[in-house]
Order: structure tokens, then C-alpha cells, then sequence
């Protein structure tokens, strides 16, 4: 397996980075500009930047932001928010972004995702999955749809399993699944689900939700096989700085890059 991936996040409300609780009760934390420049100098590997509320509010994002990030950053990163057709994603990379993420406008119309995979390659094409908690003894999850705005999420009605197998057949070339449940708790990784969606595809696959510790890092790497963890509020915080846990991951025999 390539080395593990770092990557850090950053949700976008009205212009600014926000942060939450399960999705929820968020607060302002930063200039997109400013947290954007810290995380690379730290060393992350990628970011991703998500327009939280752009699909519930039937828009898509402002690709102006997206230069003036795109202008400071010499890493990959990944933009989503509300991103419904081609010529919306093409702005998007236009803008200066290295991929794009759909989420529920994959779970409205499936086909978007070849149509992006066949315009752009695969390598572009980032699906989001947002999962809330176990439905019943079988073992299902919920897959919610806007959960980006807590009175627009809803049941997307899909098989979190199903799910991930129709978007690997559709031609997407990543997956992040963002674990409602544990998201802004730092009480660790969601590992047995993840280890389940790992199970279920060979695409690159990306945690999300629940990072507190540096060995909630070492934990979803080893238990859960994903090929990068993405923190939000840990990295926010200082808590953890990027280039103390990188250290830390390579003395628990975990490969990341330098």
C-alpha cells in the first residue's frame, strides 16, 4: 500500500471555516486563507475544503474563493459543495482545485458520477458519504442526504455496503466516509464500520469523524486498513499539529510521507 495519507479539513459557511458537533452547532475557527497556508506548512498531504451548506441551499460553491486558496497552496486539494453537473465541477477545477467531492447530489442522480469519471478521470472524482448510526441487528447504516444543515438532512434510503459498491461501478476514484456519530467528539474513529466499507471496495478510502489522540490515528490505520485519515477540529485547535503526528505515526511502524 502506498504511504498513508494526512488530510485536513475544512468546512465552509458564509466565507469562513466552521466547525461543529455532529454536524451540528457550528462555530466560526478561521480564514479559510490562513488555516489553509498553516495545514501545508505543517506538512499535510491534502485538504479538502467543504461548502457545507451549499446543497441544502440549492447552490453551488463560489469558485472565487476557491482561486484566492488555490493562489497560496502548493498540495492537492479537494473542493465540495453542491455540485450538480459538469460544467459546475469544471469551474470548480478551473478555480484551481485538484479534485472534486459530490455527496448528495451523487445520492439525487447516481449518473452524475460517470459523467464527471468520463469527463475528468476517475483520479478527480471524490464521493462523500455521510453515515448516522446502526438501523438494526443486519447491521445497516443510515446514509443521510444534506446533512450539511441540520433541518434539511434526511435518510438517503440507501445501504451504506450498496452504496459504496454502486459508486466504485459508476467510476469514482476515492470514498470518505464521514461518521456522523463520532464527528467533532475526539472519542476515535468509527474503525468497525470503516472496516466493513474497506471490506466492501478496493477505491482509496478516507475516515472521517473522531479524531481526539494520535493513537486514534495509529488505530484507524491499522484496524480499519483506510488509506488516509482526515481531522477537522483536532488540527483547528492545535491539539495536534500535523508535523508531530507524522513523526509519531512513522515510530508506530505506519508509513506516511515526510
Amino acid at each position: 500500500m502506498p504511504a498513508r495519507r494526512i488530510i485536513a479539513c475544512l468546512d465552509v459557511a458564509n466565507g469562513v471555516v466552521v466547525k461543529g458537533v455532529r454536524f451540528r452547532d457550528h462555530r466560526v475557527v478561521g480564514d479559510i486563507v490562513e488555516l489553509a497556508r498553516r495545514y501545508a506548512s505543517e506538512g499535510a498531504d491534502e485538504l479538502v475544503f467543504y461548502d457545507i451548506t451549499a446543497s441544502p441551499e440549492n447552490r453551488c460553491v463560489n469558485p472565487a474563493w476557491i482561486e484566492r486558496v488555490a493562489r497560496e497552496l502548493d498540495i492537492p486539494f479537494c473542493v465540495a459543495g453542491g455540485i450538480r453537473d459538469v460544467a459546475e465541477a469544471e469551474a470548480v477545477l478551473a478555480a484551481g482545485a485538484d479534485k472534486i467531492s459530490i455527496n448528495s447530489p451523487a445520492l439525487a442522480r447516481p449518473e452524475l458520477i460517470g459523467e464527471l469519471a468520463t469527463r475528468f478521470g476517475s483520479q478527480c472524482v471524490v464521493i462523500g458519504i455521510d453515515v448516522d448510526a446502526q438501523t438494526d441487528a443486519t447491521g445497516n447504516w443510515r446514509v443521510v442526504a444534506h446533512s450539511g444543515k441540520p433541518d434539511a438532512a434526511h435518510d438517503a434510503g440507501r445501504d451504506l455496503l450498496g452504496w459504496v459498491r454502486e459508486v466504485e461501478s459508476r467510476g469514482a476514484g476515492e470514498i470518505v466516509v464521514n461518521a456522523i456519530r463520532q464527528d467533532g467528539l475526539r472519542a476515535g474513529y468509527a474503525c468497525d464500520l470503516l472496516a466493513r466499507v474497506r471490506a466492501a471496495t478496493h477505491l482509496p478510502l478516507v475516515a472521517s469523524g473522531g479524531a481526539g489522540t494520535i493513537a486514534h490515528f495509529v488505530e484507524v490505520f491499522e484496524r480499519a486498513d483506510v488509506d488516509a485519515a482526515l481531522a477537522a477540529s483536532v488540527f483547528h485547535s492545535g491539539d495536534i499539529r500535523i508535523d508531530a503526528l507524522k513523526p509519531a505515526l512513522i515510530a508506530q511502524g505506519i508509513e506516511v510521507r515526510p
